[in-house]
């Protein structure tokens, strides 16, 4: 599910080989699924099976600290950070998913008439509607990027993302401070500052960071040592970043 929602996600690289009249330097990464666009069916449908994929994949794993001994298996406070990741997550994906059926009606950056009528208020509500969806899946795929990777590096699990999160996070965090820089300064009237390109880095490495989360979870995959128990391997837990064999004694 994670591995297909970051597939479904990067969709909108497609705009290199299809032709969709928008500027990927300037554009709004949402015009490309804007009602008034020929190829605007197809992007909303993968942000939708994007938002699915992953709020699916949130829920399994949130439903794994409530299987057979997971009580057992740690701490709260040991817990607390995955839980957290995990719900982030779902609240990504359940926004992504809603953005998708509250589309933009036209394409501000590159319809004058549209940004004026924008301006004015004379859009429908959709466009405030789409503003709030957006926002809370970036703000859930930010909380989940940062939780899951603190639960990695505290308990020593999921090295790739011990290793990559951190970097990957900062990244994030340059990329959606760009995007909203950008998007004052074009409700301001001064330009887009390159928005499209910060809007689009920023999705990419939300993709990179769900494709990093399912390498790291899949079977098979090398869980990372136990903090004072050399490296013996444990099973993989989505729930659970770092069983500890002690409660277990």
């Amino acid at each position: 599910m994670l591995l297909l929602s970051a597939v479904a996600y990067t969709a909108w690289v497609l705009e290199v080989v299809l032709s969709t009249g928008l500027d990927p330097v300037q554009a709004y990464l949402s015009e490309l699924a804007a009602e008034d666009q020929p190829l605007g069916g197809l992007f909303r449908a993968t942000d939708l099976v994007a938002g699915l994929a992953v709020l699916a994949a949130a829920v399994l794993a949130l439903a794994a600290f409530h299987g057979p001994g997971r009580a057992r298996a740690g701490s709260g406070g040991r817990r607390s950070w995955a839980v957290t990741g995990w719900a982030a997550l779902a609240l990504f994906g359940a926004a992504t998913a809603a953005d998708s059926r509250l589309p933009l009606s036209c394409a501000p950056t590159s319809d004058e008439m549209c940004a004026a009528r924008e301006t004015a208020g004379l859009v429908p509500a959709t466009h405030t509607a789409h503003a709030v969806t957006s926002s809370l899946a970036m703000l859930g795929a930010l909380g989940g990027l940062t939780a899951l990777t603190v639960a990695a590096r505290r308990h020593g699990r999921w090295p790739s993302v011990h290793r990559y999160g951190p970097w990957l996070l900062g990244a994030e965090l340059l990329a959606t401070g760009w995007s909203l820089g950008a998007i004052a300064a074009f409700e301001a009237g001064r330009g887009t500052w390159a928005l499209g390109a910060g809007q689009r880095l920023q999705v990419l490495l939300v993709a990179l960071w769900l494709a990093l989360l399912a390498a790291a979870l899949r079977p098979g995959a090398h869980p990372g040592p136990d903090p004072g128990e050399g490296r013996s391997a444990l099973p993989v837990t989505a729930g659970d970043p770092r069983p500890d064999r002690r409660d277990r004694v």
